[in-house]
């Protein structure tokens, strides 16, 4: 490295300004942890290093309509201490702790760990699982891309020239919802990823995508379950989440209206008239899954039956 030049503006703008006006190789330094190790082994040889940490707007959490805007600029144990963000977002969170060690966290950042476009980072699967909007500013304004459209390869971004990632907006945590980040590594501790995983999952949205679904099933099979493999997958699922999560929410206070909304989301399951060709042949009104998640039939004859090898058809 002949020369290098360090920036530390305390405006959003002034740093805009310094990378736009760049003539060689810039880089923004948030945190450090990665930049100054490429810089240490010669990876990269910057001309400008603009450090954003001096920057307000970049180093704060705020709540914005009950969702969360963390800046890019604030530190892994900064965000690991906000009682707020923990128990909104725990699988970003747990992205964010297997940022090195914590040493390394109280100066690694969200927005360093997304803008190296590393594929072992941690934070950016949570991230990405989170639908967390990440706003850039630059010379030509601010822009808000879903956070996967920042790393386009390993090392590289979208970002076009002057332009800085300012902060990830995190949407507001739905009720009954819940994240979580795991990784696979070699060594158990203090390792990078092979493979990490996030995961953002809403139950509360549950009932209208099953009835979406069966919805669309019914209309494609043109009213007839012509397509019963499928059907009969599609209604066991159905019931066991239904069995399972009137067991974990009854009793809580918002159980009445979700339980509703699974009933009605299930009652496509029961009151079909059918026939059935496995037993010699019969008729009858459909009851439900049993607990093997077998198709139940109310016969004409007076028993409840159990169809086992298929080859039902609506009347």
């Amino acid at each position: 490295m002949i020369s290098l030049k360090y920036e530390a503006p305390s405006s959003l703008g002034d740093a805009i300004a310094l990378l736009a006006r760049a003539s060689g190789t810039s880089r923004v330094l948030a945190g450090g942890t990665d930049v100054i190790v490429q810089m240490e082994t010669d990876l990269i040889e910057p001309d400008l290093v603009v450090d954003i940490k001096k920057i307000p707007q970049l180093r704060e959490i705020a709540i914005e309509n009950g969702a969360f805007r963390v800046g890019a600029a604030v530190t892994g144990m900064e965000l690991t201490d906000h009682r707020g963000f923990c128990r909104a977002w725990p699988g970003v969170v747990d992205g964010v702790k297997l940022i090195g060690s914590m040493q390394i966290k109280g100066r690694a950042t969200m927005g360093g760990n997304l803008c190296n476009a590393s594929p072992a980072a941690d934070s950016v699967p949570a991230l990405i699982a989170a639908g967390a909007v990440a706003r850039v500013a630059g010379p030509d304004g601010t822009r808000d891309i879903p956070v996967e459209g920042i790393p386009i390869g390993p090392g590289k971004t979208s970002l076009s020239k002057g332009e800085i990632v300012v902060s990830f907006l995190f949407p507001p945590r739905p009720p009954y919802s819940g994240d979580a980040y795991l990784r696979m590594t070699p060594r158990t501790e203090m390792d990078i990823a092979v493979v990490g995983v996030g995961v953002n999952v809403n139950q509360q949205s549950f009932p209208a995508e099953l009835r979406a679904l069966a919805t669309s099933l019914l209309r494609e099979s043109g009213e007839r379950w012509e397509r019963e493999p499928i059907l009969i997958e599609f209604l066991r699922a159905l019931d066991n989440e239904i069995a399972w999560l009137e067991a974990e929410l009854r009793g809580t206070s918002a159980t009445a209206g979700l339980l509703e909304r699974f009933a009605a989301a299930s009652s496509w399951v029961r009151g079909k008239r059918v026939s059935v060709a496995e037993g010699g042949g019969y008729t009858g009104v459909t009851d439900g899954l049993d607990a093997r998640g077998f198709l139940r039939v109310a016969a004409d004859d007076g028993t409840l039956r159990t169809v086992l090898s298929g080859g039902v058809r609506a009347q």
